[in-house]
C-alpha cells in the first residue's frame, strides 16, 4: 500500500499537538494568575465620581467619623452611601465646594436619589454585613483601608473569597465547636454556609 502522509507529518502532528497542550496550559496559568491580581480587582484604583469627594479631608484632616456618612454601618448590612442630604447639611450656604456640587444640589432640590458609584463591592451571592463585622470590633480599615489618607476612595484589598478567608481564618471561633457531616472539626467563620446560603 502506498503511504499516504509524506514521513515528515507524524512530526508535526505532533508538533501541533504539543503547541494546542502548551497554549492551553499557559492560557490555564495566565488566566489564574490574572485573576488574582490586584490589576484585575481594581485594588488602588479610584473610580470617578459625579462630584469630587476626598476622604483625605473629611476624614483626615477634618476627622469626620465614617459613622457621620455612612450612618448605617453598625445596624445594617450596607454601610450607607450618604445621600444628598448629608452632604449639604454642613456644604449648604458654605463657598465650599461651588460649582463642582452642582450635582448634590440638584438631586436634593429634585428629590431623586444621588447616585455615588460602588467602590466596595462582594458579588451577588455572598452575604455581607457590615453591622456584625463592625459590633464584631472590626474597624473599618481593616477591609476599607486607611481612607482618612486618600484624596479618592479606592479599594485597599481585593474583597475576593481568598481575601475574606485569610481574615476569617484568623479569627478565634466563640462558641461550641461545629464538625463537618463525618465529625471533623470546621472553623465556624470559614463554613461555606456562613456567607453563602
Amino acid at each position: 500500500m502506498a503511504q499516504i502522509f509524506p514521513p515528515r507529518s507524524t512530526t508535526i502532528a505532533r508538533s501541533i499537538l504539543a503547541g494546542i497542550v502548551a497554549a492551553v496550559l499557559v492560557a490555564a496559568v495566565g488566566g489564574y494568575v490574572v485573576t488574582r491580581s490586584d490589576w484585575y480587582w481594581r485594588v488602588g484604583k479610584a473610580e470617578p465620581q459625579p462630584v469630587p469627594f476626598s476622604h483625605l479631608l473629611h476624614a483626615g484632616d477634618l476627622g469626620l467619623d465614617c459613622r457621620y456618612c455612612h450612618t448605617t454601618v453598625e445596624r445594617s448590612a450596607l454601610a450607607g452611601i450618604p445621600p444628598a442630604q448629608t452632604c449639604l447639611g454642613c456644604h449648604d450656604g458654605l463657598p465650599v465646594g461651588g460649582a463642582a456640587l452642582g450635582p448634590l444640589r440638584t438631586a436634593f432640590d429634585t428629590g431623586e436619589p444621588f447616585l455615588w458609584n460602588r467602590v466596595h463591592r462582594v458579588p451577588d451571592h455572598a452575604l455581607f454585613h457590615h453591622g456584625i463585622h463592625v459590633s464584631s470590633g472590626v474597624g473599618c480599615a481593616t477591609c476599607h483601608g486607611p481612607v482618612e489618607e486618600m484624596p479618592r476612595i479606592a479599594k485597599a484589598g481585593t474583597l475576593s473569597m481568598s481575601w475574606c478567608l485569610d481574615c476569617h481564618r484568623e479569627v478565634e471561633p466563640v462558641g461550641p465547636p461545629v464538625t463537618d457531616g463525618d465529625g471533623g472539626l470546621l472553623h465556624p467563620l470559614t463554613d461555606c454556609s456562613r456567607c453563602h446560603r
